[in-house]
């Protein structure tokens, strides 16, 4: 029954965000009471916390599968981007804005986890991007790579970049193309030019 819990919470939070969802309706939902989801998680921030961690984790382990297909560095990058916005639904609440404002111990300790994971993850991308020959030999890669989780992150906030201006789809896929085009050789603008190309047909 936790499992269900988590499950559907996750979907709401999600599709509504944070503070949005009551317990009343996530017990409505699944056709519990709430007296059952509070044998489970004492009280919401609790589920919070539970919650995002699950994600997380599932986001993790994705990406960790995705880095294992050994693609070229600029199409993994393209494939994690979708895994996870799969997962975040598009980010159509702005969970991480709410988690934000709402929840601010959880979401610095998320924050602190995402950043150990992309920081990993990104340095490791771009050493093999140079390694082929497909990014510019002269990067810096601890730089770039703390460049690259500053711009995923500022560029969900809501003041900067309102959703009605700036979908958080496009928004992505924009970031995505503005980081690579900065430390890309003619080699990879190659590649990167056809994936674009291939992402609009």
């Amino acid at each position: 029954m936790k499992e269900k819990i988590l499950d559907k919470a996750t979907e709401l939070f999600l599709d509504l965000g944070f503070k949005s969802v009551t317990m009343d309706d996530l017990a409505h939902e699944i056709g519990i009471s709430k007296k059952t989801i509070y044998s489970h998680f004492r009280n919401k921030t609790k589920l919070v916390e539970e919650t995002t961690s699950n994600l997380f984790s599932a986001i993790s382990t994705g990406i960790a599968q995705i880095r294992g297909l050994n693609k070229n560095p600029i199409a993994e990058l393209y494939e994690i981007k979708k895994f996870v916005m799969i997962h975040l639904k598009n980010e159509k609440s702005s969970p991480q804005h709410q988690l934000q404002k709402y929840y601010p111990r959880i979401y610095e300790t998320m924050h602190s986890r995402q950043f150990d994971i992309m920081q990993e993850c990104i340095e490791d991308n771009l050493q093999r991007g140079v390694e082929q020959a497909i990014y510019r030999d002269n990067l810096q890669i601890d730089f770039i790579s703390r460049i690259y989780f500053s711009g995923v992150t500022s560029i969900k906030n809501q003041k900067l970049f309102p959703m009605h201006k700036f979908p958080v789809s496009s928004l992505m896929d924009d970031y995505l193309e503005y980081h690579l085009r900065g430390i890309v050789t003619p080699k990879g603008r190659t590649i990167l030019n056809s994936i674009i190309n291939s992402n609009h047909e």
